[in-house]
C-alpha cells in the first residue's frame, strides 16, 4: 500500500514536471532522484503548483491548507533550491523551476549535506548520459531550444566586434544584471562523483537577475559584483570554457561556463549536432589555409569536435596537414581563434542571422507550440476540472494540422508573439 502511494506521489509529479516546455521522460532514475530531491508529502504539493509564479496565498487555495502552514513549506522547498521565489513589489511569488536549467542544477551549485550529493551525482550520469531520453527530448526536439551560445568577445576583431548585438555579449548581460551569482559547474560536480571531472574551475557557472537573488538568498549561489563576475568570465575565456546561456535577449538568468567533456550541452551538440540541439553564434570561423601549419590546437580546443586534420595537398610536404572546419557542427563560440598562434582562423558573421527570442515568456511559449503543450501555459491550474477540460479541448486543437501550421509560421512565433509579450509586459510595468 505504502509502495503505491509514493509511487503515485512521484508519478503526479512527473506529470507536473512535463506541462513545461522542458519535461522530463519519466523512468526509474527519474523517480530515484525525485525522492532524495522531495518527501513523498511535497511530491504531492509540488504537483498541485500552477505553472505561472503564485503567491503563497493563491498557493493554500490550491492545496488547501492553512497559509501559515503553507508559507512554511514554500519557504522550506524555495530554501533547497527546489522552487525559486521572486520578489515582486515586496510580495513572493513561487514558481517551481523545469528539471534544466533548473533544481537538477540548483541541487548540486554548492556542497551540501541534506542531500547524498554522490548518490545524487551518479543518479544524474546515468539518467542525463547514459539512458540519454532526457537530452534527447530537452535538446533536439522543437527549433526553439533551452540555451545559446555567447560569442568569446576576446576572439573578436575590431572590425566584426561591431556587428556583435547587446545581447550577444556575455559582458553586456553582468553589467545590465540586477543580480549576479556564481555557483559551482553541476556538470563538472557530478562528473567529480563518478570520477570523470576535467580540471576545469567549477566555482565559475553564473546566474542572474531573479534566479540569482533567489539562490544567494537561500546560500545556492555566491553574491559577486560586476568586476568579480567580469573576472571569472576573462578566467573562462583563459581556460578555453564556451558560455552557454539562456536563449532569451532580455533578463538572461544564467551563463554556464563550459567543457566539451563534462557539460551537457556541449555533449548534446556533438551527439546531434544535425538536430541543432543549442543555438550558435551569428558569427562562424574561417581557416587560412595558407597560414595553417596544422598543429592541431584548434581540434583539442573545439568543444564540439567541430575542426578536424586534413591533408593540405602540398606536394613539397606530402604529409603537411591543415584544420578544416564542419559548419554543420560549429557554435560560432571563437574559442578556436584564440588557440591559432598563426592567426589563420577569424571569426565572420554568419550570412543568416540566429533569432533569439525576446525574454523567457516569449521562448517557453515558442518552446510550448513546437512541443504541443501551449494549453498546458493557458490553462494553468490543473486542480481545476474546468482547467483540465479546457487544456484537452486545446491540445486537441492544436495537434490539428492547419492550426499546428500556422503557429508554426515563423513569422507568428517570432513578430506576432513578440509584440504581444511587450504589449503585456508594458501593461504590467505601470
Amino acid at each position: 500500500m505504502a509502495h503505491r502511494t509514493v509511487k503515485s506521489g512521484y508519478s503526479s509529479l512527473t506529470e507536473r514536471i512535463n506541462r513545461f516546455p522542458q519535461g522530463a521522460p519519466p523512468s526509474k532514475l527519474l523517480y530515484s532522484i525525485l525522492k532524495i530531491l522531495f518527501s513523498e508529502k511535497e511530491a504531492i504539493l509540488v504537483s498541485k503548483l500552477p505553472i505561472k509564479p503564485a503567491t503563497a496565498i493563491q498557493i493554500s487555495r490550491i492545496w488547501k491548507k492553512d497559509l501559515t502552514e503553507t508559507k512554511l513549506t514554500l519557504d522550506s522547498l524555495a530554501g533547497r533550491a527546489i522552487l525559486v521565489d521572486i520578489d515582486k513589489n515586496g510580495e513572493s511569488y513561487y514558481v517551481l523551476p523545469p528539471p534544466m536549467a533548473g533544481f537538477f542544477e540548483f541541487s548540486m551549485m554548492r556542497v551540501r549535506g541534506d542531500v547524498n550529493q554522490t548518490v545524487l551525482g551518479e543518479l544524474y550520469y546515468e539518467y542525463l548520459n547514459v539512458e540519454e531520453d532526457f537530452i534527447r527530448e530537452l535538446f533536439t526536439v522543437g527549433d526553439t531550444q533551452l540555451g545559446r551560445t555567447f560569442v568569446n568577445e576576446s576572439a573578436l576583431s575590431e572590425q566584426n566586434a561591431i556587428h556583435v548585438l547587446d545581447y550577444e555579449r556575455a559582458t553586456e548581460v553582468i553589467k545590465t544584471a540586477t543580480h549576479r551569482g556564481v555557483g559551482l559547474c553541476y556538470c563538472r560536480h557530478k562528473m567529480k562523483h563518478v570520477g570523470r571531472a576535467c580540471n576545469a574551475p567549477m566555482d565559475i557557472c553564473m546566474t542572474f537577475n531573479n534566479s540569482a537573488a533567489s539562490l544567494i538568498r537561500h546560500g545556492h549561489a555566491r553574491k559577486v559584483d560586476e568586476k568579480e563576475c567580469i573576472d571569472l568570465l576573462q578566467q573562462a575565456w583563459d581556460h578555453k570554457l564556451v558560455q552557454f546561456g539562456e536563449n532569451v535577449r532580455n533578463s538572461v538568468n544564467f551563463i554556464c561556463n563550459c567543457c566539451g567533456c563534462c557539460c551537457e550541452a556541449m555533449i548534446a551538440a556533438r551527439k546531434f549536432a544535425v538536430l541543432v540541439p543549442v543555438h550558435t553564434t551569428n558569427f562562424i570561423p574561417k581557416i587560412d589555409g595558407d597560414l595553417c601549419n596544422g598543429c592541431g590546437k584548434c581540434v583539442d580546443a573545439c568543444p564540439v569536435e567541430a575542426i578536424t586534420l586534413i591533408s593540405s595537398n602540398n606536394q613539397v610536404k606530402p604529409k603537411q596537414k591543415k584544420a578544416d572546419l564542419n559548419e554543420v557542427l560549429c557554435l560560432g563560440c571563437g574559442v578556436c581563434v584564440r588557440t591559432c598562434a598563426k592567426e589563420a582562423i577569424k571569426l565572420e558573421s554568419r550570412t543568416k542571422r540566429v533569432i533569439t527570442p525576446l525574454d523567457g515568456t516569449h521562448r517557453v511559449v515558442l518552446m510550448a507550440i513546437e512541443r504541443g503543450k501551449l494549453q498546458n501555459l493557458i490553462f494553468d491550474n490543473h486542480v481545476l476540472y474546468s482547467h483540465r477540460a479546457m487544456a484537452a479541448v486545446l491540445g486537441a486543437i492544436l495537434r490539428m494540422s492547419p492550426v499546428k501550421k500556422l503557429l508554426a509560421n515563423q513569422q507568428v512565433k517570432s513578430r506576432y508573439l513578440e509584440a504581444l509579450i511587450i504589449r503585456y509586459n508594458n501593461r504590467h510595468a505601470n
